[in-house]
């Protein structure tokens, strides 16, 4: 937990902070000064992790002075990562050579009242098969896609007639179908916030004709999201420290999903350090990289657990960029790199 915490209102407001750090105090963002050489490290527990992160790979820190850093997305258009500072509402941009420039704000809440939550800003971003910004926002408890007027148009706002929770992160497949999750991270007083208007924390999937469907309901608090390769299956993780899992579903012709299996866990874990299952995803040949206790874990497509990359601190999300083999970590204060010997998904 950071030296300063604000204080909790109940058990649950503890539990979000340890995933998002949004009781941070405010910090202004700081341009990117000398990377560290030797940040954090690596905890090698399979052989098949040299071949995808090299031993003597170095975690590099680029940018400081975050809030609570989520949802990385490389921006191909202008070789640069964007990224969501949630708790100050607002959109990043850290680019080689120029470190960070405000991107969009707000990011998240858009109403014209204050907001009284901790996290009102967006969340998971991505971008769709148009090359255009899907963020998932916090504060506006929506999905949303940026457009060239620099402004948001809704994706999705409700299922069956209610307001979801607060969209958290989000998977686009090739067909453009967007996958999200819904825990009430950011409604005010979470789980008990008398603004929910759904009982559950669901897994949903908008069309691009903006048909809403209910995936599935039975994790407690999902959270980051990904498909495999081939899209054949759609991991999920669940950040409830009494059942720190993740979930692998299989996806069916019509998108929809089957019963869920457990892919992995992190019980063991969640007394010994900070953090949760978090934001996920995963490369070119299925393994999967997510958030979690410590650091990042690293997974092979069978599930199992090669390492962890180690970053010191709380991890929310990460993501691949430049040429695909360059791994940035969305780390509590933090944006970290790693070069790896592997490509994400999509690069």
């Amino acid at each position: 937990m950071p030296a300063t915490p604000r204080g909790f209102r109940t058990a649950f407001a503890a539990l979000v902070l340890l995933l998002s750090a949004s009781g941070c105090a405010t910090r202004k963002p700081a341009a990117a000064g000398p990377a560290s050489p030797e940040f954090g490290r690596i905890e090698r527990l399979d052989s098949r992790l040299d071949a995808l992160v090299p031993p003597g790979a170095k975690l590099e820190k680029v940018a400081d002075g975050l809030d609570w850093a989520e949802g990385p997305v490389w921006d191909s258009k202008n070789g640069s990562l964007l990224f969501s500072d949630v708790p100050r509402n607002v959109i990043l941009r850290w680019k080689p050579g120029s470190g960070l420039t405000e991107f969009i704000r707000p990011s998240g809440y858009t109403g014209a009242a204050a907001f009284t939550g901790r996290e009102p800003g967006s969340n998971g971003l991505a971008f769709d098969r148009e090359g255009r910004l899907v963020a998932c926002q916090h504060g506006d408890r929506r999905v949303a896609r940026l457009g060239s007027d620099g402004r948001f148009t809704e994706i999705a706002e409700r299922y069956d007639g209610k307001r979801f929770n607060s969209p958290n992160d989000l998977a686009i497949r090739s067909n453009g179908d967007v996958y999200f999750t819904d825990p009430p991270y950011g409604l005010p007083r979470l789980f008990d916030d008398p603004g929910k208007e759904l009982p559950f924390q669901g897994v949903y999937r908008v069309t691009p004709a903006g048909a809403v469907t209910l995936l599935t309901k039975e994790l407690s608090m999902p959270n980051g999201i990904a498909f495999s390769p081939d899209e054949n299956t759609l991991y999920v993780s669940n950040s409830d420290p009494k059942n720190a899992i993740w979930v692998a579903f299989p996806v069916g012709a019509d998108g929809a999903l089957g019963p869920g299996r457990q892919f992995a866990e992190a019980r063991a874990w969640v007394s010994e350090t900070s953090g949760l299952p978090d934001g996920l995803k995963v490369d070119r040949q299925g393994n999967v990289f997510s958030a979690g206790p410590g650091g990042v874990h690293v997974f092979a497509p069978d599930g199992t657990r090669l390492g962890r990359i180690l970053t010191g601190t709380r991890t929310g999300n990460l993501n691949w960029g430049d040429d695909g083999s360059v791994l940035y970590i969305a780390a509590n204060h933090w944006i970290l790199r790693l070069p790896t010997a592997t490509k994400g998904n999509g690069f």
